[in-house]
């Protein structure tokens, strides 16, 4: 496929063409720090409703485009999103994350999921990516957002978000067997989801597995990392061109392994040094990040130093400027548009590789 010069300008790194600045968005742009979602979420009290209603998905997920102007729109949505599609159900609490009402703790719950039909379960999806594209043309990258294996495995089989990660570790440990068939349901599930977005006009897919890096590295080769490279390899079958990026939370311990997964972009978080990054990836993988969201509490001058530093550790190729994980809910609005405006007057021809 030729590139013409109409290519957005974050699809055009993700795919490894040298830019003059690196693009730039932030994970959870949408949401609780900008009055206009906090005035959305008075009418639509249901994050499930503020997801899955397509016109307000729509317009949650631009609020930050109208606001902004970033090099990336994201659909709005949840990692668990899909799981009714699968016969998991379940409910997301405002301020609490997914519920799920009957953990799967058993193989016969697990042999009773059924594979997802994301145009009977998920119709809402393509409604929402088709109009994201036509909304933001060529001035920006539509990014569709799956969850992994690892992590929705957890939400499933914990009944919601954990602080020990007991019961899935339980299983793991204890009863591998069944939690092995479930991530490899979820694997299959996530592929053909992944792949729908693309086919309802995402242009990038990045893959949260928030949780991986409560697995020990050895833990994370066994019940992670395969399953990202079986999610990966599904997608790039059908969808080589299409860049797909990974994150993992406290990923320090584990870097070298999110390489190694298939992912074409690898999202670095703060708790590593961007430069230490590059050395432990490689000059052949992407990157994405890695301000910590709290730098956006600082003045100006601090904000404006923080990427000053990033992209110069980062260099002159395949990066793409974000934060290490989602913006901060009581963070400034003028920060973030600082943030922005900082990011799009860099000049890529000064930075040293």
């Amino acid at each position: 496929m030729g590139v013409s010069s109409t290519t957005p300008h974050l699809l055009r790194a993700a795919r490894g063409e040298v830019v003059d600045r690196p693009p730039v968005w932030m994970m959870r742009q949408a949401g609780r720090y900008m009055k206009a979602y906090r005035d959305l979420r008075e009418k639509y009290p249901s994050f499930r409703d503020r997801s899955e209603i397509p016109d307000v998905a729509i317009e949650v997920s631009l609020q930050p485009w109208k606001a902004f102007q970033p090099d990336g729109v994201i659909l709005f949505s949840d990692i668990v999103t899909p799981l009714p599609g699968l016969g998991i159900d379940m409910d997301i609490a405002e301020g609490k994350g997914p519920i799920i009402h009957s953990p799967l703790r058993t193989q016969e719950q697990i042999e009773n999921l059924h594979p997802l039909e994301p145009e009977a379960a998920l119709p809402f999806i393509k409604t929402i990516l088709q109009s994201l594209r036509s909304e933001v043309g060529d001035k920006s990258t539509v990014l569709g957002f799956v969850g992994a294996p690892w992590t929705l495995a957890a939400y499933a089989v914990e009944g919601k978000g954990s602080k020990t990660y007991s019961i899935i570790k339980n299983m793991a440990f204890s009863d591998p067997t069944i939690l092995h068939q479930l991530l490899s349901k979820l694997a299959d599930a996530i592929a053909i989801y992944a792949r729908y977005q693309i086919d309802s006009g995402a242009q990038v897919v990045q893959m949260f597995d928030s949780w991986a890096g409560q697995l020990s590295p050895q833990d994370y080769d066994t019940f992670a990392l395969p399953y990202q490279k079986r999610v990966f390899q599904q997608v790039k079958q059908t969808h080589p061109d299409t860049p797909l990026i990974l994150l993992v939370s406290g990923s320090a311990g584990v870097l070298e392994r999110m390489g190694q997964s298939g992912a074409d972009i690898v999202s670095v978080d703060w708790a590593v040094d961007m430069a230490d990054a590059r050395a432990r990836l490689g000059k052949q993988v992407k990157v994405q990040g890695n301000l910590d969201p709290g730098v956006l509490f600082g003045s100006k001058q601090f904000i404006r130093d923080r990427i000053h530093d990033t992209v110069r550790k980062a260099g002159n190729w395949g990066h793409i400027l974000n934060l290490g994980h989602g913006v901060l809910p009581e963070t400034p609005e003028e920060n973030v548009a600082f943030f922005f405006e900082t990011a799009k007057e860099l000049n890529l021809a000064g930075v040293k590789n």
